[in-house]
């Protein structure tokens, strides 16, 4: 695939040739599957030992003619812990199972079953990354992705840029991009944050933002923005091109075709 490189602005300049799996056919099934399997998720339990920690002594059993046996005495057979006592009279109060005060839970999550991800062949995880980064240089997909854009005509695909724009300030960045993107794109490709309506900003949702254009840069490139997320070749994932739909809008600069055409092979 040959396209035209983006200069800082914002015409078209001389033509490269674009790695070949940015051709490749998106293999949507295969990018959710990927992005599942990455979902992370803090382990979390009770105390192993809560509602077994009493202070009072003394488990019961319900075995007959046992001393401090609960067998005869009309009472269910619930674990119970002695709270006074006086010679052979007893008083009692239910512990341990999950339907006393303070006792143990039923059926509590359990750390060592939400360690671990599920395991993803190699192959399978290099074919999700080429069709992730095809959607990124598609018309088709990218239109899919935001409601926004269905209907309109997008022609710029594919976003690269020469390595210049790393060195750009921020001002002077959001003009370029604006020219390389037009108006549509544009309204998309900056960070917005606003206020949650309704109830959801009372449960500690009260913020919500877009995802915003992703830059992918070269691995020796640096820049720093709020506007936006700036991406390395190195760090570069398939969360990162495709989290909620493939086809997210993607802008890469001339050093960073290299650094992926190195990486993926």
């Amino acid at each position: 695939m040959k396209t035209k490189l983006y200069a800082i602005d914002g015409k078209k300049g001389k033509e490269i040739t674009l790695p070949s799996f940015f051709s490749e056919t998106v293999r949507k099934n295969l990018i959710q599957k990927i992005i599942e399997a990455k979902k992370t998720q803090q382990p979390y339990s009770p105390n192993p030992v809560a509602g077994q920690q009493y202070s009072a002594s003394g488990k019961l059993k319900h075995h007959r003619k046992v001393w401090k046996s609960q067998y005869g005495r009309g009472i269910s057979r619930i674990p119970r812990k002695i709270m006074t006592r006086k010679g052979s009279q007893f008083h009692w109060v239910g512990a341990t199972s999950p339907n006393t005060r303070g006792g143990r839970r039923a059926h509590p999550p359990k750390i060592i079953s939400l360690f671990g991800l599920p395991r993803i062949n190699k192959k399978e995880m290099k074919l999700a990354m080429k069709s992730a980064l095809s959607a990124t240089v598609s018309p088709e997909w990218v239109s899919k992705r935001y409601a926004s854009l269905e209907g309109i005509k997008i022609d710029n695909l594919p976003l690269i840029v020469e390595s210049k724009i790393v060195e750009l300030k921020t001002k002077d960045l959001l003009s370029t991009l604006k020219k390389i993107l037009g108006e549509n794109l544009f309204d998309l490709a900056i960070r917005q944050k606003t206020i949650r309506s309704g109830r959801g900003k009372l449960r500690g949702r009260k913020y919500k933002s877009n995802l915003g254009v992703l830059l992918v840069v070269g691995n020796d490139e640096k820049l720093k923005t709020t506007a936006f997320d700036v991406k390395t070749v190195k760090a570069l994932g398939i969360n990162d091109l495709a989290n909620g739909a493939p086809g997210r809008l993607t802008i890469y600069t001339e050093k960073a075709i290299k650094d992926l055409e190195e990486k993926i092979k």
